[in-house]
């Protein structure tokens, strides 16, 4: 992968980046993160549990994070500010996931709990404007707010009943709100920082949390290691790990207010779309019309500098 850097070896400036290339990084993450979608649960059918596939998770984290750094000659950004940030949009990404499956999934129906965490580009958006002081124009905006429309359609899940108990919601909020702090923190970082540190304190991030993961898993019950187990979680979370390091690089070049709704509701169009090739799966009414906005929204903000 190929890091775009300007005669001088400093991070292009915003303005010429985002005409480059937030848009190619935002569709490289798009198609990433929709085949992620359309294959995640293939291991844990298997018999491999979620927790194990979050080790799986962080560990494929390192070779994309070794490959962005000996892109820029190893120099990683090691002031005071760089790691805090860097660990803190890390923490904020990997216990938001770790949160996700051990917590949120396991107390509630996932049709309720993803379309709450899927619309955190609010929290991103509020905190753009608010802090950022980033702008779109009304195209821009309108493109914005199809997204944010299309997201809790393309999360829907028919499903019978409800868990009792809140506590599923809670974890939910929890990884709502981690989850849009984290973009905004992704774009903050981006201005005194490079992509490619962001990436690499993400990715200890996830380290430093898998012993938690194991210490969570259950080894009495059986666990396929064969083919269908760890090394198919591998295949599938790799996906998911270059799909993080081309949206940190959307992020340098491109308005979080733009990117953060964009990848959120295109990437679940792809998952479709798969999903329907691979499983023969129809989606239902409320998804197809998620998939129209979304396309719609993608077409707009596709022209938005």
């Amino acid at each position: 992968m190929e890091i775009a850097e300007n005669s001088t070896g400093n991070i292009p400036s915003q303005k010429t980046g985002r005409k480059k290339g937030w848009l190619f990084y935002a569709l490289v993450t798009t198609i990433f993160w929709g085949l992620w979608g359309a294959l995640i649960d293939q291991p844990q059918k298997a018999g491999f549990p979620e927790t194990l596939i979050y080790v799986v998770w962080s560990i494929t984290m390192i070779i994309p994070a070794i490959i962005a750094l000996k892109q820029i000659g190893w120099k990683l950004d090691k002031g005071k500010k760089s790691i805090f940030f860097g660990l803190l949009i890390g923490i904020t990404g990997a216990g938001g996931q770790l949160i996700l499956f051990t917590g949120a999934i396991a107390h509630g129906p996932a049709y309720l709990i993803f379309p709450i965490i899927s619309l955190s580009p609010v929290i991103t958006i509020l905190l753009s404007v608010l802090f950022l002081k980033e702008k779109a124009s009304f195209r821009g905006w309108l493109g914005i707010l199809l997204a944010l429309a299309a997201i809790p359609f393309l999360s829907y899940q028919s499903g019978q009943g409800t868990e009792s108990g809140f506590l599923w919601l809670i974890y939910a909020l929890i990884v709502f709100f981690a989850w849009g702090v984290q973009a905004y923190f992704m774009r903050f970082a981006n201005k005194t920082m490079n992509a490619e540190s962001i990436f690499f304190y993400m990715m200890l991030s996830g380290l430093f949390l898998a012993p938690l993961a194991l210490w969570m898993t259950d080894f009495s019950q059986p666990i396929n290691w064969g083919l269908k187990g760890p090394f198919s979680a591998f295949g599938i979370q790799i996906l998911n790990s270059i799909g993080a390091l081309t949206l940190v690089y959307a992020f340098r070049y491109g308005r979080a207010i733009v990117v953060s709704p964009l990848t959120n509701a295109a990437a679940p169009v792809l998952t479709v779309i798969i999903s329907l090739i691979l499983y023969q799966v129809v989606p239902h009414y409320i998804v197809i019309i998620g998939m129209i906005l979304a396309v719609v929204s993608m077409l707009i903000l596709s022209f938005e500098e």
